[in-house]
């Protein structure tokens, strides 16, 4: 293992959007069980620091490969396309016409069933949105088209933690 090593390295998968989840899992449990402080007991307390290092930096890296978001951020940044999703909040009019919509019927929802159908489409925009990044990056390296898919996602769910505060607040 490297320390200068990316993710994708780090995990001996190949540096794409696509990835199969049972090899990532797998993966990652035979990187802990190498890098388990215990394993290194008997070299004494800082062996055991470094390995404990090890086991931060594999959970880390695993938890941004597992998830299709932050594996699509990643993959921008590596490639040059910094999301910046701080200061850059440009999005096209369809999408910020979707956005108040959805709103408005967040605002508008008063029962589960109203609440699901709006949950029922924001997860289809997702999806859509998430198939979209796959394109995008494995199969045309756009990665600045990319990166602002990955800022249309991160609205899309920030929205979907709001569909769930509003549910708390009806009660259901």
């Amino acid at each position: 293992m490297n320390l200068q090593s990316d993710d994708f390295e780090l995990f001996d998968v190949p540096r794409r959007f696509e990835q199969d989840r049972s090899a990532l899992d797998a993966r990652w449990k035979a990187l802990q069980r190498e890098a388990h402080p215990d394993r290194f007991a008997a070299q004494g307390g800082a062996a055991q620091r470094v390995a404990m290092q090890w086991s931060v930096r594999i959970n880390e890296a695993y938890q941004r490969l597992k998830d299709p978001l932050r594996r699509a951020a990643y993959l921008c940044e590596l490639h040059g396309a910094p999301i910046r999703a701080e200061d850059n909040t440009a999005m096209p009019a369809a999408f910020l016409m979707q956005q108040m919509e959805w709103r408005e019927a967040l605002e508008e929802a008063g029962s589960t069933a109203e609440l699901d159908a709006l949950d029922d489409d924001v997860a289809q925009s997702q999806a859509a949105a998430i198939a979209r990044c796959r394109q995008l990056i494995d199969e045309k390296a756009d990665y600045a088209g990319a990166a602002q898919e990955v800022r249309a996602l991160m609205f899309i769910a920030r929205f979907g933690l709001d569909i769930e505060a509003r549910r708390d607040q009806l009660g259901q």
